[in-house]
This record gives C-alpha cells, sequence and structure tokens, in this order.
C-alpha cells in the first residue's frame, strides 16, 4: 500500500509543479499547480507578484536545489542563491531564467559569439578555408625544407641566423619532461615566453598561465659551404616545431624574426604565415585581433567639439573644458604661450589667429619660457610644446587611474579602426575565404542573407567531409534567430547595443540550439520589442522548446502569447498590497470566463477606447537626408503638439530615427552648435519646441542605496520635514541628520544599509540584518524622532499609495505622490532599492518627475516602448499620464509595437516595409485610419484588427 502511495505521489511530481505556502514578497502564502512539460503564462497587473512567483521563487529554488547538489569545490565557483519563502515545492527541474537584462557589456561579446555561431564560423574557415596572402591577393601555397634553406642563404654574408623550433604554444605547466627531453638531445638555448633563455633542468615556465618555448636547434653565420649544415637544421627545427620555425635574423644589427612554414607561402610577396587555426579568427585572441585596435574594431579619438565649451568664451573663462582648473600646471603653460605671443588673456577663442590655434592644439617644436610664480617662490623652464591633443593622448594611455580615464572620455569620440575599417581582426584573418567571402563578410550579412548564404554553400572533396557537421550546426543555429524574428541583425551587432527584448530571445534562440529537454525555463516577457508579425514564430519557438520535454513559464502581457499558453494564471487582483492573489488558473478557455480584470480585456468586454477625434496637429519638425545605419537619405516630418508614434517591424530603423538622428538634431540645434560627424543634413521646425527630453528605461541610479524617494527629490522634503519637527530642533538635528549615506544619523554598523555581508567562502554569502539597527538604516537617536507617529525609517518602507495618504496635509510632499501614483507605480516603496526596478517601472518614475515639474515652454518628450512590462490596465494609465503631458502644450513621440498605443495616436510614421537592409524607409503615415487603407504596411495590417 506504501509503495502504491509514494507511485502516485512520484507520478504526480512528474506530472507538475506544486507550490505551497508562497510569501515572497507581496504573495499572499498562494498555492498553485502548474503542469510539467507544458507552456504556461503568468500575467497581471503591473506589481501583482507575477515576478515575485515565477523568478523569485520557481526559478530561484530550482537553481539552488541544483548548486546544492553539487561538491562544496564546485560549489565556490558558481552564483550564491538565497531560498525563497515558501513551505514547499515538489516536482521542480533545474532553472534556467532568460531575462531582460542585457547579454553582456563586454564591447567583445557579438550576436554571433553570445549565439555560438562565431565559434563554429571560426572552426570553418580554419579548417575548409582558403588562405590567401594580404598583399598580393595570390593563394598561399606550402613551403619545403628546401625552399626555406634557399630563401636563407640568400642572405648576405655575415649576417646571423638564430633557428627556432617552436615547441609549447600556449600551454600552462611547467612541463619538465620536455624539457628534459631537449635536453637529452644535446639542446642548450631556449626561447621562453619570448626571451632567450639557457636550456636547463630548472629553466621556470608558469604552472598556471600559458607559455610559449621555443627551442633554439642551431646558431648559424651565412657564408659558402653551410648549406648541409643549414638544411639539417632546417629538418630538425620543422620536425620538432611540427612544420614550423622561426628564425632570428642579425643583419649587421639589424635584427628580425622571420616565420616559416611547411604549410603555407606566398611565392610573391616571399612571405610565410602561420597554418589556419580557429584562434586566427578571433578578436580576443593576440593571434587573430588587429594590433591596432586589439579586436575591438573602434578607436577611441579626443574630439575638440567635446573638449571646447564655447568658442565665445576666453580662455580665462573656461573655453577649454579639458585644461580643468586654473591653477592646473598645464593651464598655466597655455598662460604663458599666450603671453609670449601677445595675445589678450580675454580674447575669445573664436579670435585667436590660427598659427595660435595650431600651436596650443597641435603642438609646435618651437620652444617657450614658462614661469610660474608663488607666494614663497618661482620656478621657470624652458620647453616645445606637444599641443593639447597631444597632452590627452598621453595622459589618457599613461594614467592608471580609472577615475582620470573615466573623465577624459567624455571628451573623445569613437572612430573605426582606420587599419582593419571596424572589422576587429588582422590583415592575414581577413584575407581567408569560403565560398568567396571573408568570415566578416559573413558577420557583416543580415542573419536572414546569413542563413541564405550558408543554405547555398557547397563544398568538394574532404573539406565537403569536413564542413558537413559544421554547416549543419551553423544553419541550425541561424534558422533559430530567424524563428525568433531576429532576421534583421548581423552577426557583428555588439551585444551591449542590443535591446533587453532582443537580447532575451538571441538566448532563447539559443537554448533551444541546445536541444536541452527536462529543464524549467522561466522568461520574462519575451514578446518586448517584437512586432505583431514575428509574434507568431515567438510563439512557435516557445511551443518547440516546450515540445523538447520542457517546462516553459513566461511572464507575459502579451494577448496572442496569453491566448497560445496550455495554461494561464493570472495574478492580482491589483499592485503591492492589492495583489499577490491567484485571481484566475486553467486553459486560456477557462480563464477567459472568470470575472477578473485581465480576463475582461482577453475577452473584449473592457478596452482601451479609440479617440472620438484625432488632434489636427499642424506645426513639424522636418529631419532632411537621415543617413545611418539602414536609414539611406531618409527626409520625415514629425508632427507637434500631439501623441505620434513611431512604429515599423524590429529593424526598420526606428531606433536609428530618433535616438540617433531626431534627438541629437534637436539638442544640437537648440544648443546653437555644430558638431561634426551628424547623420543628417539639415533640420527645419525645431525652434517650436524649447527642449527636448528623453524618457528611456535605464536605471535610475547605480547603487543600492538610491530609491524613488531619493530620485524624484521627495526625499529632501521629507528629511526637511523631520528636521523641522520640535524634537529635532531641540536637539538641534538639521537635514543631513536623516540621511543614510553620510555618518550622524545613519546606523555605523552597516552603514545605512540596513544589512551585513558576510562571507561564507564556499557557502552562499550571507545578508543579515544589522543587529545594530534591526535593518532600519538609523541610529536609535535619529528613530526616535516621529512625524504623525512614524519615525523615517517607517516612511521609507511605505509604499508609495500608503505615503500619499499619510502626507495627505502635506501639499508639496502629496503632490509628488500623487504623480507617482497616477502613473501606476502605487505598489512600489518609497525606500525601495532602484537596483531591484524593472526598465519599465523606472521609465515610469521618470515620467513622473516630469508631470510633476512646472510646465516650462513647450517640451518634446520621447519615449522608447514604455508599455514594457505593462499590463491592459497600467497602459490606460500610462495614455492618461501622456495625455496630461499634451494637454499642457507639451508633445509627446513614442516609439512602439503595442497596438493599443498605436490605435489612440494622433499621428502615425511606419518604417519598414522590412528589418535591416530592407527596411529604413517611410512605408506611409498619417491617421491610424489613413494607415490601415496601406496596402504594403504590415502595421496596417495588424491595426485594422484593433480599430473594430
Amino acid at each position: 500500500m506504501l509503495v502504491e502511495g509514494v507511485e502516485i505521489v512520484y507520478k504526480l511530481a512528474m506530472e507538475e509543479i506544486r507550490i505551497s505556502g508562497a510569501r515572497v514578497h507581496n504573495l499572499k502564502n498562494i498555492n498553485v499547480t502548474i503542469p510539467r512539460n507544458k507552456l504556461t503564462v503568468i500575467t497581471g497587473p503591473s506589481g501583482s507578484g507575477k515576478s515575485s512567483l515565477a523568478f523569485d521563487t520557481l526559478y530561484a529554488e530550482g537553481q539552488r536545489r541544483y548548486i546544492e547538489s553539487l561538491s562544496s569545490y564546485a560549489r565556490q565557483f558558481l552564483g550564491q542563491m538565497e531560498p525563497p519563502e515558501v513551505e514547499s515545492i515538489s516536482g521542480l527541474s533545474p532553472a534556467i531564467a532568460i531575462d531582460q537584462k542585457s547579454t553582456s557589456k563586454n564591447p567583445r561579446s557579438t550576436v554571433g559569439t553570445i549565439t555560438e555561431v562565431y565559434d563554429y564560423l571560426r572552426v570553418l574557415f580554419a579548417r575548409a578555408g582558403d588562405a590567401y596572402c594580404p598583399e598580393t591577393s595570390d593563394l598561399l601555397e606550402a613551403q619545403s625544407a628546401e625552399q626555406i634553406v634557399k630563401r636563407l642563404l640568400q642572405k648576405k654574408q655575415g649576417t646571423k641566423l638564430q633557428i627556432l623550433a617552436p615547441v609549447i604554444r600556449d600551454q600552462k605547466g611547467e612541463h619538465r619532461d620536455l624539457i628534459q627531453k631537449f635536453l637529452s638531445f644535446g639542446f642548450s638555448k631556449a626561447r621562453a615566453n619570448g626571451k632567450l633563455v639557457p636550456l636547463e633542468e630548472n629553466l621556470k615556465l608558469h604552472k598556471t598561465k600559458k607559455n610559449d618555448l621555443d627551442i633554439v636547434v642551431d646558431r648559424i653565420v651565412v657564408k659558402e659551404g653551410i648549406k648541409t649544415r643549414l638544411t639539417d637544421s632546417i629538418e630538425q627545427a620543422l620536425k620538432f616545431g611540427e612544420g614550423h620555425l622561426y628564425v632570428l635574423v642579425d643583419e649587421g644589427g639589424k635584427n628580425s624574426e622571420e616565420f616559416y612554414s611547411e604549410h603555407l607561402f606566398s611565392p610573391k610577396s616571399g612571405k610565410s604565415y602561420p597554418s589556419l587555426e580557429p584562434r586566427l579568427f578571433s578578436f580576443n585572441s593576440p593571434l587573430g585581433a588587429c594590433e591596432e585596435c586589439n579586436g575591438l574594431g573602434e578607436t577611441k579619438v579626443f574630439d575638440r567639439d567635446k573638449y571646447i565649451l564655447d568658442e565665445n568664451l576666453s580662455l580665462d573663462e573656461g573655453a577649454i573644458l579639458a585644461l580643468g582648473k586654473h591653477g592646473s600646471f598645464y593651464f598655466q603653460m597655455v598662460k604663458c604661450i599666450l603671453k609670449t605671443e601677445k595675445i589678450p588673456l580675454e580674447t575669445p577663442l573664436k579670435k585667436w589667429p590660427k598659427k595660435i590655434r595650431n600651436i596650443i592644439f597641435e603642438g609646435t617644436d618651437k620652444e617657450y619660457t614658462y614661469k610660474f610664480e608663488s607666494e614663497n617662490s618661482t620656478y621657470s623652464f624652458k620647453k616645445s610644446f606637444s599641443g593639447l591633443d597631444a597632452w590627452l593622448e598621453k595622459k589618457y594611455r599613461e594614467s592608471s587611474s580609472e577615475k582620470v580615464r573615466s573623465s577624459l572620455e567624455q571628451f573623445m569620440d569613437i572612430q573605426r579602426c582606420p587599419s582593419c575599417e571596424g572589422k576587429r581582426l588582422n590583415k592575414y584573418a581577413l584575407a581567408v575565404r569560403v565560398g568567396e567571402k571573408g568570415i566578416m563578410e559573413i558577420c557583416d550579412y543580415s542573419i536572414e542573407d546569413a542563413f541564405d548564404f550558408f543554405k547555398s554553400l557547397e563544398f568538394k572533396g574532404n573539406k565537403k567531409i569536413i564542413a558537413e557537421k559544421l554547416l549543419r550546426e551553423i544553419k541550425n543555429r541561424l534558422g533559430f534567430l530567424v524563428d525568433v524574428g531576429l532576421t534583421y541583425l548581423t552577426l557583428n551587432r555588439a551585444a551591449n547595443s542590443l535591446s533587453g527584448g532582443e537580447s532575451q530571445r538571441i538566448r532563447l534562440a539559443t537554448q533551444i540550439g541546445s536541444a536541452l529537454s527536462g529543464v524549467l525555463y522561466v522568461l520574462d516577457e519575451p514578446s518586448i520589442g517584437l512586432h505583431q508579425r514575428d509574434n507568431d514564430k515567438l510563439i512557435q519557438t516557445l511551443v518547440n522548446l516546450r515540445d523538447l520535454g520542457n517546462t516553459v513559464i513566461v511572464v507575459e502581457h502579451d494577448e496572442d502569447t496569453m491566448l497560445a499558453s496550455d495554461y494561464l494564471i493570472d495574478i492580482g487582483p491589483g499592485a503591492g498590497i492589492h495583489g499577490g492573489k491567484i485571481v484566475a488558473k486553467g486553459t486560456p478557455k477557462e480563464v477567459l470566463k472568470e470575472k477578473t480584470v485581465t480576463a475582461d480585456f482577453l475577452a473584449g468586454r473592457l478596452s482601451i477606447e479609440i479617440p472620438k477625434e484625432r488632434r489636427e496637429l499642424k506645426k513639424t519638425i522636418k529631419l532632411k537626408g537621415v543617413t545611418k545605419n539602414n536609414l539611406k537619405n531618409l527626409t520625415v516630418e514629425i508632427p507637434l503638439e500631439g501623441l505620434v508614434t513611431i512604429t515599423g517591424v524590429s529593424g526598420s530603423g526606428k531606433s536609428t530615427l530618433v535616438h540617433n538622428a531626431l534627438v541629437p538634431a534637436v539638442k544640437n540645434y537648440l544648443s546653437k552648435k555644430s558638431p561634426h560627424n551628424v547623420c543628417y543634413q539639415s533640420i527645419s521646425g525645431a525652434n517650436a519646441v524649447d527642449q527636448i527630453i528623453e524618457i528611456d528605461q535605464s536605471p535610475i541610479g547605480k547603487t543600492p542605496k538610491s530609491n524613488p524617494a531619493t530620485y524624484t527629490k521627495l526625499f529632501d522634503q521629507i528629511r526637511a520635514l523631520y528636521a523641522n519637527t520640535n524634537e529635532a530642533k531641540i536637539r538641534g538635528y538639521k537635514q543631513g541628520r536623516f540621511s543614510f549615506n553620510v555618518k550622524g544619523g545613519r546606523c555605523e554598523a552597516c552603514e545605512g544599509n540596513g544589512q551585513l555581508r558576510v562571507e561564507m567562502s564556499f557557502l552562499p554569502d550571507v545578508f543579515v540584518t544589522c543587529s545594530d539597527c534591526q535593518g532600519q538604516r538609523y541610529n536609535q537617536e535619529t528613530l526616535n524622532i516621529t512625524y504623525r507617529g512614524k519615525n523615517i525609517a517607517e516612511v521609507l518602507n511605505m509604499s508609495i499609495e500608503e505615503a500619499r495618504d499619510f502626507f495627505k496635509n502635506h501639499k508639496k510632499i502629496h503632490r509628488a505622490l500623487e504623480t507617482l501614483f497616477s502613473v501606476g507605480l502605487g505598489y512600489i516603496k518609497l525606500g525601495q532599492s532602484s537596483t531591484t526596478l524593472s526598465g519599465g517601472e523606472a521609465q515610469r518614475l521618470k515620467l513622473s518627475r516630469e508631470l510633476s515639474k512646472a510646465t516650462r515652454g513647450n517640451c518634446l518628450y520621447v519615449l522608447d516602448e514604455p508599455t514594457t512590462g505593462l499590463h491592459f490596465k497600467d497602459i490606460k494609465v500610462l495614455l492618461d499620464a501622456l495625455n496630461r503631458l499634451i494637454e499642457q502644450g507639451h508633445s509627446v513621440l513614442v516609439i512602439e509595437h503595442n497596438m493599443d498605443v498605436i490605435k489612440v495616436s494622433d499621428y502615425i510614421i511606419d518604417l519598414g516595409p522590412e528589418g535591416g537592409v530592407n527596411g529604413g524607409e517611410v512605408v506611409t503615415q498619417g491617421t491610424p485610419e489613413a494607415i490601415i487603407k496601406s496596402k504594403v504596411s504590415l502595421t496596417g495590417k495588424y491595426l485594422k484588427k484593433a480599430l473594430k
């Protein structure tokens, strides 16, 4: 009977995940069952507890259990996981989270590297590529020992040669057996890690670092009668070096190094090249990286437009920002030069003679006398002047201070590397061909074009056998990227330039490529940034991931994804303290019958209303001749004083038009600047706005101490309120006393953090509540000061909604809190760490700050996908906030895919018709009613359904 019971429990565990008593964040002791090997969508209003259930409960516990199953040695190298607050979870599998965080901040990471397509490409080019001489473009040929000898004998009589055999390349370890072997052969000299040393038993190589070791086979002088000896030495070196050797040449004191190989040689240029290997095509390896940019494809150069503040100012008025303070050494040197050249110090920069400008910025060999005086002494010296450009370059290059380098970078411009032309690799690597294409030519293709290229690529003979498996892997991975709607990206696209949605879909494609089964996948809104046209492909990808034998749980607000799921869980009914409950669960059909906000929107019982009439927009900003990325000489007029939406399929050029062209153009116009390297020909109509404000989804702060109260400046007012209480005045407490960032009022045991981090070696780091302040951040003296019965720590722990009611008698604070509440942020806490806020929450915080400001002229607000992370109900709140800005006389421009925003817009500019090289054009523009009449607009096709 017991065995039968165990069998039933085991069977249930294999069929479902059972969660009991989940209390993470705002979850209210919920119990829920999720089917295994199914596609489950968790939805609900923003802040209702979706991520708390999916990521902070399910994923956290699945990952923690997997890590705990490993040895203590392995655990010390893995991430630290804290157990979630839940009574029990059964039926869990090893978990993988695919969230919206950027894939990598490393400038070397690309779409190709993170999807592993580039790894397979490197092997393909190394094993099946044709090598060409980068100088003559001739196919490289192998060299024989006889050819090498003949070439060396052509050198001048008396030339000294050292013949080296490379025996170790990039290998860790001391290699004592190998050293002993060559000692027994009678060799006495070697080159270890670039230095010539005696070959002896105690020769030290790095045990934990990669080493290079060459054996000096012979030292010989070019003269008559050495051919036999030279031939023997060359053959021996080729044997030890597995077909490779180096020759150190001393030709009358002129030293050089030559490489020879039995494999690759150019008869025309007379140069030898190393054999093809995967490292040669890696821009992260010294073997393959461009020497000038070290594989980055770009170089940083100082830009005078950035370090000259204003040509109308004089030197003393701070015209040249890069010179720093007036008392700085270099500032005084420039001052001395101007005095010597009889240029008055009050002369504006624009009136300096050309000769003086050249001296100051580019330098001169002419020597000047520099005199420095202080109260006690006088110091003078004579020296030429290197110029401001060279001085800044030297300072940046030689400084070991990250702070100094960071401050100098504000004056720098990033330009394409002139040596490799942005291709990252050295000339030899770029000269190798597969199907008459170089590796970087292929990486510059869009994913779709690269996929087509490899589908048609054919090899013959042995290369066909070698390339077969590699081609299959490459085509599979490219196919998965096509399936998730990323056809427009290139393999060379930098990972740090991808949006959260793009990076998430790339990782999704990579997971499908790995073909794992029995895994719990947790995804956070994979439809972000995706046009409706590509949504079906994404849903099919999620289904494919499920069909591999995995449990797929998706936090999502997209209607199509919800309706395509096997199981739907609706959390609510509201946000924060009003959420954290399961309000509906079951198949989509079952959930539609429930009386919840989500069900009402899905079933059409509720909807975002289409305005009865559109605003008539008369003023416009005209941007002419935009050429950037896939935008080719684009001219567009953007209406003002209404809600204007930029639409189009993913990769059609929306972000390029807005962020790379429009925003800089308006800023340049308003600041009266004429910078170089702009991507547009002209701008007109920008005088209709007084400023342009970008409201993006970047974090509001970089440290955990940053929070909504500090960001919105509310905390200053709250601290002032506490400092103004009678008790604080009696004790002499000022406003600074109530800050947790400075000494005085904060708890010094935890330095105002409320927690202490305890390192546990191979065990997870433990964050314990500070015993001195009990997690309240402040010392007891500060906490004794109360306002309406609450101390400062209790106020920081209030939600926006609670604080709004608490400060209802304080107009200024209440007004700011009311604005935060009006953009749907009533559930977040005043003191909540900024690092825990989502991109959508950060964007709405910034929007609330703009809404609470006093109106100053006409502003153009620019938002990029503001509906990210928003439920149907929250989108309505957002639209109300945007309309309030417009009613104040401002203009709102949004990049958006969400049909609820697009359908209520006053004007739409639709880019396309496709992504990448097939995009970059204005397909159609006008009111939503005009857009749906277009036969070529993909947006119009889906908008027609939304307008019904």
